[in-house]
């Protein structure tokens, strides 16, 4: 597919998975066969915030999953802490400079045996800019098991601007679209409240709009508190239209 096509399905589409398909063909056709995206809306000077709340995208295996981002390896994975702290691209070289350097911690060290077991050792990253402090996305293209990152550097060579300009995008189309956590989902009847408290309705008022008894939409309110892991209302308001999950034309 033409960059430029590319560029157009993912700009015009209005599904997850969709644009996520179309991203990791058009990455594979560059060699990087194992991607993964991750973006936080609540990252601190400590923390990326729970990783419930994370929007993860990948084409890796299970087995690395799990022992990347379930187990917690990602928090202390060398380019995971320079995409933090930087943005733009870069060179999977990074790290073994930080070798050489004896730069590295025995945790990031345990990341570098991990990936090295998983044949996961030449590749780039791209970490997208953020106008607030508290939002954080990266993409981690890796290439197939046997290619060096010599090849890899190459490719960059050759076609990094390209590549990085579609993943920028790519990232800019992901975060408007409607992600729903296994773990932070909302029922339609959830969602309803929580647009018509957005939109400054009182508990009374959304109860006669939607033909509903006050003590059921307090009820509705409590369960979206709950599935969103907030205290108020108003953060349950606030994380859901982060997310996407209200707010939203329907297909």
């Amino acid at each position: 597919m033409a960059i430029l096509d590319y560029l157009h399905e993912i700009t015009e589409t209005r599904s997850l998975e969709q644009l996520w398909k179309a991203h990791q063909d058009k990455m594979a056709e560059y060699g990087f066969t194992r991607i993964i995206y991750g973006y936080t809306r609540h990252k601190t000077a400590r923390s990326l915030g729970d990783p419930e709340d994370f929007l993860v995208l990948s084409n890796h295996s299970t087995d690395y999953l799990d022992g990347f981002i379930r187990s917690g390896l990602y928090f202390h994975a060398p380019m995971v802490q320079w995409a933090i702290d930087n943005d733009g691209a870069c060179s999977w070289d990074w790290v073994q400079e930080q070798v050489n350097l004896g730069l590295l911690a025995p945790a990031a060290e345990r990341v570098l045996e991990f990936n090295q077991k998983m044949d996961l050792t030449a590749g780039y990253t791209v970490s997208f800019p953020s106008a607030s402090g508290r939002f954080r996305g990266a993409i981690s293209l890796a290439a197939a098991a046997g290619v060096s990152q010599t090849q890899v550097n190459a490719i960059w060579e050759a076609h990094g601007a390209d590549i990085q300009l579609m993943n920028n995008i790519a990232h800019l189309k992901i975060i408007t679209l409607p992600y729903v956590s296994p773990h932070r989902s909302l029922t339609e009847r959830q969602k309803e409240t929580l647009q018509w408290v957005g939109d400054g309705k009182t508990t009374r008022d959304i109860a006669m709009i939607m033909g509903l008894t006050p003590a059921t939409i307090e009820k509705h309110l409590r369960l979206a508190r709950e599935s969103l892991a907030v205290d108020t209302t108003a953060q349950a308001v606030l994380k859901a239209a982060m997310l996407n999950q209200i707010f939203q034309m329907e297909n």
